[in-house]
């Protein structure tokens, strides 16, 4: 989203305002993004290092969060925006929020690289890495369409969700199975599922942030219109 875009939605007195608080949104984001990059690969390689240093840099996303949010509200105290300037504020904060719980899923995973037991569970990872890669490729179109402000790629990544929604319940159905099959194993594929019910809360929260794109630019909360309403308003 270049600035002549931004002064279509806001006007000119705050403009420089929002565009460096949009400024701090988007590194957050890359935070965030290698944070999760960092956990799958932990995953992965059952690196314990790397596995900390996710839980440890935990802490710059928290500090991004409350950042931000102090801005947003102080832009609102300040220059009381009208509706336009207001949905861009609105969009803002609730995709800092969204970032801030998909850095929590990040350390989360990493803590399975860290379980004791993880030596033993090499072989059921694999799924959850797939899930995790692709999430993590979801992630980083969220947040170009937000750079950019485009809200045809915010509709295609809001529909991209049901693929990694897919992509777990296929995952938990062999998990289910191998644990069916193997009751020792309970232990260490439950460490398995929980992993991946964060990552796909993390395709939850990266639709949400399209939305938010799409709720700015359109002024239309989607959250509850069905696919056929929501290609109507795409059209």
């Amino acid at each position: 989203m270049d600035n002549i875009n931004l002064k279509r939605h806001i006007s000119g007195q705050f403009n420089s305002e929002l565009e460096n608080i949009r400024n701090r949104v988007l590194m957050m984001g890359g935070v965030v993004e290698k944070q999760l990059t960092d956990a799958i690969e932990a995953i992965g390689s059952l690196d314990v290092e790397l596995a900390n240093r996710v839980i440890e840099n935990d802490r710059k996303v928290n500090t991004f969060e409350v950042l931000i949010d102090e801005e947003c509200t102080r832009i609102i105290a300040k220059r009381q925006p009208a509706a336009g300037d207001l949905r861009l504020i609105f969009a803002i904060s609730k995709t800092v929020n969204d970032l801030e719980r998909i850095g929590d899923s990040a350390k989360k995973l990493a803590g399975v690289a860290l379980e004791k037991n993880s030596s033993k569970q090499g072989h059921l990872l694999v799924s959850l890495e797939n899930l995790g890669r692709a999430c993590v490729s979801l992630l980083h179109d969220v947040l170009d369409c937000f750079a950019r402000m485009d809200v045809n790629s915010a509709f295609d990544v809001h529909g991209k969700d049901k693929k990694i929604d897919l992509q777990y319940e296929s995952m938990m159905r062999e998990l289910m199975t191998y644990m069916m099959e193997d009751p020792r194993a309970i232990p260490s594929v439950m460490e398995v599922m929980w992993a991946a019910r964060a990552l796909e809360r993390v395709g939850d929260r990266v639709q949400n942030i399209a939305e938010y794109v799409i709720y700015f630019i359109k002024g239309k909360d989607i959250r509850h219109l069905d696919d056929e309403q929501v290609a109507l308003l795409r059209d």
